[in-house]
């Protein structure tokens, strides 16, 4: 009998080779990382519903509507939604500590109440109230 001695020379490896399972696991992540955001987005939320309050009788209130049309009154007068951040910014001007209320239609669209939102953000009010129906 003869017995074969193996040299190092002999091209056999014993141990793994974990390229090929690193380069998976990082595309992997990368999957993960890229869809992680997608899924909050889709959260669904059951709004509760509210009682109705009245302000506080020593501030001044503006009152900023949203007809179903997508039409803008502040105070009851129409304003346009491009003219409607030059508005809120008198009124601040006037009033430092001026609450804006905040109704809109139920049937508005809501891009229509987000760019009369956004125009109330950008006008500097800090005070901004939703009013609801009680239901």
């Amino acid at each position: 009998m003869s017995m074969n001695v193996s040299n190092d020379e002999d091209g056999e490896l014993s141990e793994i080779n974990v390229t090929p399972l690193v380069d998976v696991m990082l595309v992997l992540l990368v999957v993960f990382i890229v869809t992680a955001p997608l899924l909050t987005q889709v959260v669904r939320v059951k709004l509760p519903k509210t009682e109705q309050t009245e302000p506080a009788p020593d501030q001044h209130v503006a009152v900023l509507s949203v007809q179903a049309d997508g039409q803008a009154l502040l105070d009851d007068k129409p304003v346009a939604v491009e003219a409607l951040e030059a508005e809120l910014k008198a009124l601040q001007a006037k009033d430092p500590e001026i609450s804006l209320q905040l109704q809109a239609d139920r049937a508005t669209v809501f891009e229509a109440v987000a760019k009369v939102m956004a125009s109330a953000q950008r006008s500097g009010i800090g005070k901004l109230s939703f009013v609801t129906v009680q239901q």
